[in-house]
């Protein structure tokens, strides 16, 4: 679809309506909304301008703008994003959000928060603790925005226990493509008004309207929280556990799966000691509860039942520095291999199927002479594959030419995400379709899904002037 350039007159309606210290047009000041956290070079877009609204009013005004003179608009958060979704590929205006942070309201009552899209998960968490409330999700990278997470779906670790950010998002306020300012949801438990929009608004990368504020229910914080580490000498074992840890009422926080090649890299990065060096493959679980003597009981039952299922060992942490070292080696994976990572993928399978996808994995390794870091969600399939550019050699890394990996890359995603398709899984778990996945959409649910997608888009966004290029193309 043919776009309109953004010229003199359209910079000056763009500040009178948000500041003219809010509207950014110089390449070198734009180069930080040109990509996202992991979107390689060759998706790199720059915007014809960047805007900054402060309000509602702001975005509505901008949209109504944008779509009387056909510009495109890419929404953006905190750019934390793993898939290019923030990417302005189509130029026009990227709208940076980060000026709405506010928490209009805490309601203790009922138990929910009314905040603003650029507020950052981390300011998120401090202001509700103020409350006593806490909020489930962690995604991982806490300066992640409101917006941004809705936008995605976004899941993290916790989504085993307490779900992913749809099961907690109860309101949006949102702007639509011609300015239409809509509300959708409430203060709500229950709702059977109507088609649900909300569900429909939330993990849609901002093709369909932009979002402005948020009603998000909250929880109370958990009294105790401990961490176990289970090493297996194989993974089908550790992954086979899983099941009957579930079948025997416990629902831990989290269960992540970690091959061992990955951690003692981490380590070495962090300078910091994995608690068990034994085995193939290591469980982290955690588990909250009411009291340390209650979760310490439930660790030992769990113990049990992963020493019944071939564990080596049980580590059990409950020790709350030690719980954060474990965490932070956890969590500083990705950091300790983002320089030579060429993409990070979140294929997600039945859980049960986390093990035949990780063979599958290695066998692809060994077939194009890679190494694909492999670990994830173990208890909700959602397995993060890295595709690197690079091997390792002991202590040292390896690059691999660029005309190799380039020849590589495309042919090991085409069979990481056949794999995942053959079990029966989906292409992304929580970071969404953005620019790097498209290709593989239709593969992954059909085409019947994807033409329901399309009118939908059509319906709400008839130029596409809202992310174009992201999810598929029109």
């Amino acid at each position: 679809m043919p776009y309109n350039k953004i010229n003199e007159d359209i910079i000056t309606q763009l500040k009178a309506i948000v500041g003219a210290e809010n509207v950014i047009t110089s390449k070198e000041a734009m180069e930080d909304y040109s990509h996202d956290e992991y979107a390689p070079d060759w998706v790199k877009h720059y915007p014809e301008a960047v805007v900054k609204p402060k309000s509602t009013e702001e975005v509505s005004r901008v949209l109504k703008l944008a779509s009387k003179e056909k510009i495109p608009v890419t929404p953006r958060g905190g750019a934390t994003g793993l898939t290019g979704a923030c990417i302005p590929v189509c130029g026009g205006i990227s709208l940076s959000l980060e000026k709405m942070k506010k928490v209009i309201e805490v309601d203790k009552e009922n138990m929910m928060a009314v905040v603003e899209p650029g507020l950052t998960l981390k300011e998120f968490y401090t202001a509700i603790e103020k409350f006593n409330l806490y909020f489930p999700p962690h995604p991982g990278d806490e300066s992640a925005m409101i917006g941004g997470v809705i936008a995605t779906n976004a899941g993290g670790a916790r989504a085993v226990k307490y779900g992913v950010i749809r099961n907690f998002i109860k309101g949006i306020e949102c702007v639509l493509a011609d300015g239409t300012v809509m509300e959708v949801g409430g203060k709500l438990i229950k709702n059977s008004t109507g088609y649900n929009l909300l569900n429909l608004i939330i993990g849609s990368e901002g093709t369909l309207c932009v979002v402005t504020r948020a009603i998000i229910s909250l929880i109370p914080p958990p009294k105790a929280i401990m961490t176990l580490i289970v090493p297996y000498n194989s993974l089908h074992d550790a992954i086979k556990t899983i099941p009957v840890i579930m079948a025997n009422n416990f629902i831990p926080m989290a269960v992540e799966f970690i091959e061992k090649d990955v951690l003692f890299v981490t380590e070495k990065y962090l300078d910091k000691t994995w608690p068990c060096r034994q085995g193939e493959a290591d469980l982290m679980i955690i588990l909250d509860g009411e009291s340390e003597d209650e979760i310490m009981k439930t660790a030992e039952k769990i113990g049990e039942l992963c020493l019944a299922n071939n564990a080596i060992d049980v580590f059990i942490s409950d020790n709350k520095d030690k719980q954060a070292e474990i965490l932070k080696i956890r969590s500083e994976i990705y950091e300790a291999i983002k320089q030579h990572t060429l993409e990070i993928l979140d294929v997600t399978v039945p859980r049960s199927k986390i093990a035949e996808l990780v063979d599958a994995i290695h066998v692809i390794e060994e077939k194009y002479k890679v190494w694909l870091p492999t670990f994830g969600h173990a208890a909700d399939g959602n397995v993060h594959t890295h595709i690197m550019k690079a091997v390792r050699e002991g202590d040292n890394w390896k690059e691999t030419p660029e005309a190799e990996w380039k020849a590589k890359y495309h042919l090991i995603l085409d069979e990481i995400y056949k794999a995942g398709k053959d079990l029966n899984g989906i292409i992304s778990g929580e970071h969404g379709i953005g620019i790097l996945k498209k290709d593989y959409l239709a593969m992954s649910i059909g085409e019947a899904q994807v033409t329901v997608m399309k009118k939908i888009k059509r319906a709400l966004d008839p130029d596409n002037i809202l992310n174009p290029g992201k999810i598929f193309d029109l």
